[in-house]
């Protein structure tokens, strides 16, 4: 019975030994400082040391100079993206509109179908390339503004949107620049508070207490 139980013993230690369960352990002294944010606390006799386990820094890593937000140009390719696809599918619905209006005394036969047809691909490339258009200008002029200025803010965003208004609407002369210039200038400062309301609201809250 006693070589039994030696034997018994001798092989769980070897396995023990074979895990690394066998060697010293880390006291409850030594586990009592250990900082275990946002983990349950560990049994002390785990031969793992808690402190490799507790995550205080991002679990990626950027490149050298690089910044955990995306920047303008790295934006600029889902804004074109976006804004053709969103052009696209409301062209497509006006497009479909336009064709069962005007083909409304006709009745239902192929070539019904094919002028609705035409008229929802005519529609959805024409509103596409405009959006399209917007976007890439309005990009364009942001990378440019914050490369020049070193800096990115609102006023990147407003400044980007009226050139770009101005530009697309260029061809209309003087009052025309001026309207392209005044609609990009409304539609990005609507933006900008939109997107600092929340601050905003903070703000003057804190100021009226």
């Amino acid at each position: 019975m006693e070589g039994g139980g030696g034997s018994s013993n001798k092989s769980t230690g070897g396995l023990a030994g074979f895990f690394g369960a066998g060697g010293a352990g880390y006291s409850n002294a030594d586990l009592a400082g250990v900082p275990l944010t946002g983990m349950n606390p560990l049994s002390p006799y785990l031969n793992v040391d808690p402190r490799y386990l507790v995550q205080d820094t991002d679990e990626f890593i950027l490149p050298t100079g690089a910044n955990k937000t995306r920047g303008r140009f790295e934006l600029a390719f889902f804004t074109i993206g976006g804004c053709c696809m969103t052009g696209a599918a409301f062209g497509a619905l006006n497009g479909l509109r336009l064709g069962l209006k005007e083909t409304q005394s006709m009745p239902w036969s192929k070539p019904r179908n094919v002028q609705i047809l035409n008229m929802v691909t005519r529609q959805g490339a024409l509103w596409a390339n405009t959006l399209g258009s917007l976007a890439l200008l309005y990009s364009a002029f942001g990378v440019i503004i914050e490369k020049t200025r070193g800096a990115e803010d609102d006023l990147n965003t407003v400044a980007a949107g009226t050139m770009t208004g101005m530009l697309y609407k260029c061809t209309g002369g003087l009052r025309g620049i001026a309207r392209g210039g005044l609609a990009g200038l409304t539609l990005t400062s609507v933006y900008a508070l939109y997107n600092n309301w929340e601050h905003m609201k903070g703000s003057l809250l804190q100021q009226s207490l």
